[in-house]
């Protein structure tokens, strides 16, 4: 766990000096995407990539949009019309405010924070775990949104609870797993 630590500290100090603000606009012509009725995504914050244009490019393009709120050791997803009055901050992160979905519906596609992304598809998130946790639990598309630079030919550190995404998505190309 430690190496994991000193791994994020590199990975988001990298992050911040080479930082770029961009567009995930390629995002919206993959098929999943296109096809996709309802699709989970989340807020970005910091260096993170920003999601502002693309959730609101989803809601545009008639996509039903659930977001994060963190909830003790896991996610709440709630629904969001693209109304910022319905984000509230914390912790440096805005969250939803609204009425938790439940149950659940079947999500056609999970867009995903991560630091780096391997080859195989597995990502290193900040490291609070809650996508860990919540990931199993939606079999939709996962897509991880990564900078330029930071999909790696390195194997990342990985746990047993790890799932691989799909693919992810630089501002520039999209770059599919393959899956065994």
């Amino acid at each position: 766990m430690k190496d994991k630590a000193l791994i994020r500290e590199r990975y988001r100090r990298e992050r911040r000096e080479a930082f770029v603000p961009a567009i995930y606009s390629n995002v919206l012509s993959t098929p999943e995407v296109t096809q996709a009725t309802i699709i989970a995504s989340y807020v970005s914050y910091g260096y993170e990539p920003n999601t502002i244009e693309l959730n609101r490019a989803l809601i545009k393009s008639g996509k039903t949009l659930l977001l994060p709120r963190v909830n003790n050791d896991h996610i709440d997803w709630i629904y969001w019309d693209g109304d910022e009055n319905k984000l509230v901050e914390k912790k440096k992160i805005l969250e939803p405010v609204g009425d938790v979905v439940s149950p659940l519906p079947a999500i056609d596609v999970v867009i995903v924070p991560a630091l780096r992304i391997d080859r195989d598809g597995f990502r290193l998130g900040q490291g609070g775990g809650f996508y860990d946790r919540a990931l199993p639990m939606m079999s939709g598309w996962k897509i991880a949104l990564v900078h330029s630079g930071e999909v790696t030919s390195e194997v990342l550190p990985r746990e047993a609870h790890d799932i691989a995404v799909n693919a992810a998505a630089t501002p520039d190309l999209i770059v599919r797993f393959r899956k065994n």
